[in-house]
């Protein structure tokens, strides 16, 4: 990981909102013999007693069930949007070109949901998805018992207990005050995930640069 204290998010609200906006988390994990998966799944996060906890399911006819189900030890990592970031955009050019990024690394053991679970866990992942309609063909409760007899069996609800969670924000919080208003400038031009993160950074500027204090990048490592 990209361990470097200015790169990290301290804010906890603000951890959360992120895995709120970007639920569909990469998961991975090695079963018994270290042989690595992982997998692609929305996740939903919900705190208990202080605690953080994420829920999913997964088939259960697939290699990543059969390796989490040796070894519960997993690996959920949530990502945004990512931006190259060319030096020629710095004060000082002659340095080498990055990427920005924002992800969370959550990982713990994964318990398996009980029936009765995952079908609560059903019914709150699709509402919540389809926008809290009930009148929506395609939530849990509206679903016919044709399908929902051949579909659940199928799939396996877990849970996951945060044991640690990190994060990395990388966004030029390590540059000076001229090259970053033009980072924003340049990302913002190319649009797209590059905006999304020029929008990231706006966020961020007033507090990396107070009113009346100068820049040194004293507090920075080269």
């Amino acid at each position: 990981m990209y361990n470097f204290s200015y790169f990290k998010e301290k804010d906890q609200q603000t951890i959360l909102n992120f895995l709120e906006e970007h639920p569909f988390a990469f998961l991975s994990g090695s079963n018994a013999a270290g042989k690595p998966v992982g997998t692609q799944v929305p996740l939903l996060f919900e705190e208990r007693d202080g605690e953080l906890y994420l829920q999913g399911h997964i088939m259960r006819n697939t290699d990543h069930y059969k390796a989490f189900a040796e070894n519960s030890n997993v690996l959920a990592v949530f990502t945004g949007p990512s931006a190259y970031v060319s030096a020629s955009w710095y004060s000082n050019p002659q340095i080498g070109s990055t990427w920005n990024y924002m992800s969370v690394y959550i990982s713990g053991e994964m318990r398996i949901m009980s029936s009765e679970e995952l079908i609560a866990f059903m019914q709150k992942l699709t509402l919540k998805f389809e926008g809290g309609n009930t009148a929506s063909k395609t939530i849990y409760d509206n679903l016919p018992d044709s399908f929902l007899s051949k579909m659940m069996p199928a799939i396996v609800g877990f849970e996951i207990k945060a044991a640690h969670l990190d994060n990395v924000f990388k966004l030029s919080q390590n540059r000076d005050q001229a090259s970053y208003q033009n980072i924003i400038t340049q990302l913002t031009n190319r649009g797209g995930e590059s905006a999304l993160i020029a929008q990231e950074m706006i966020k961020r500027e007033s507090a990396l640069f107070p009113e009346g204090v100068e820049w040194d990048g004293s507090r920075f490592d080269s």
